[in-house]
This record gives structure tokens, sequence and C-alpha cells, in this order.
């Protein structure tokens, strides 16, 4: 089974590979891209609401809140909740970098065409 991460990775993969990219090539992973991040903000939510959970039972059987915020960080849940996070910032930046690249694309072929 093929998870978000992997089609995150994917893309990112294809854009680090930029000199072979093209722009309708682009144009798709951007598609891809910011369709995606409905879904990493699905997880987003799910992700916090049971870091939340985790946490909530830690503060209220340790004594002390730096104790028990370590402790759930400590948690599966937690290590879920960074990978939707940092996998939201990715797609951000895969995004930022695509629109940047058809940009230039598209300034290349404009200064080409006036020459």
């Amino acid at each position: 089974m093929t998870t978000i991460r992997d089609h995150v990775r994917a893309i990112q993969a294809e854009v680090a590979k930029a000199a072979d990219l093209l722009p309708d090539r682009a144009a798709e992973l951007l598609m891809e891209s910011t369709a995606l991040m409905g879904n990493v903000n699905d997880e987003i939510r799910e992700a916090d609401s049971a870091y939340a959970v985790i946490l909530l039972h830690e503060l209220d059987t340790c004594e002390k809140a730096n104790r028990a915020r370590i402790k759930a960080e400590t948690s599966t849940a937690y290590q879920r909740k960074r990978e939707a996070r940092d996998t939201h910032e990715l797609l951000v930046e895969l995004a930022r970098s695509l629109k940047y690249f058809l940009r230039a694309k598209a300034d290349e072929s404009r200064f080409a065409h006036h020459q």
C-alpha cells in the first residue's frame, strides 16, 4: 500500500532532478502536491487529537508538567504528529519550488520570444 508520505517522497525525488523536469510535468506535480495537502491536513488533525489524549494522560499521572510533556513526546502518537507536520511543511516547500520553477520557465520562454 502506498502512503501519502510515499507520494510526497516520489514528488520530492522527481523535483530533485529539476534539470530533467519539463514544465508540463512540474505543473502536474504542483497539482498533486496541493491535492495531497488536504489529506495531510486531515492526518494532522487526527494525529494532534491522538497526541492530546496521550499528553492529557501523562499530565494526569505525572507530578510535573515538563516531565509529562517529555514522556508524551516519546510516544508513537507524537511521532505520528511530527511526521504529519513535517510532511505538510515539505509539501508547502515543494509547491513553492514548483511555482518558482514554472515562473522561471515562463520568463525564459517570454525572453526567448522577444529576441
